[in-house]
């Protein structure tokens, strides 16, 4: 009887920590994820993905009770120049075959400021999974001008070790470290 109360318990606990969760799906159009690295000492060399699909569970009360799930092909990968992203390709790198996905699903929210979190998740990419930390910014939640439904925007940043993703190639000549930021608009799912 009382392990039966404890996992009603539980259940009621677990369904209302996110019942005040609205889902907000990312607007693909304008969601991208920049990325840099040193290239040998002589520049910094950019790419982005685009065009990918997400959602957020967004609990504007109590952000800590909200989440994210994000995922995006590997092959849109965009670099600005076709025979990097053909490498990036190959088993030098990503070793790609069509349907590889990155992901990203959060595991924890730590809420830092009025407007900034450090987002705990779990990044899949290569095949590898790790735990990363985005330090986000809520920039803001309102009603879209031109959509005319409600809407949120964010803003984040972390630092991976290419090496960790099976990704280390030409190290440290070409930097081990990856800068990434990422910014995202979502709309409120109907």
């Amino acid at each position: 009887m009382k392990s039966t109360l404890l996992a009603a318990a539980l259940a009621v606990s677990a369904t209302s920590a996110f019942a005040s969760a609205e889902k907000y799906v990312l607007d693909p159009s304008h969601s991208q994820v920049v990325f840099n690295y040193n290239h040998l000492g002589f520049s910094t060399t950019y790419g982005m993905f685009s065009g990918f699909e997400g959602e957020i569970m967004f609990d504007q009360e109590n952000p800590a009770d909200s989440s994210v799930s994000v995922s995006m092909p590997v092959v849109e990968m965009i670099t600005g120049w076709k025979p990097r992203e053909d490498h990036f390709m190959t088993e030098d790198f990503f070793g790609v075959a069509e349907g590889d996905l990155i992901s990203f699903t959060s595991t924890g929210i730590e809420v830092t400021g009025d407007n900034t979190a450090n987002i705990t998740g779990d990044l899949t990419m290569n095949g590898v999974t790790k735990s990363v930390v985005l330090d986000a910014k809520l920039n803001q939640v309102g009603e879209h001008p031109m959509a005319g439904k409600p809407w949120a925007g964010f803003d984040a940043t972390t630092t991976l070790v290419r090496s960790e993703f099976d990704l280390g190639q030409f190290a440290p000549f070409v930097s081990d470290e990856v800068e990434v930021r990422i910014s995202v608009e979502a709309q409120k799912a109907e």
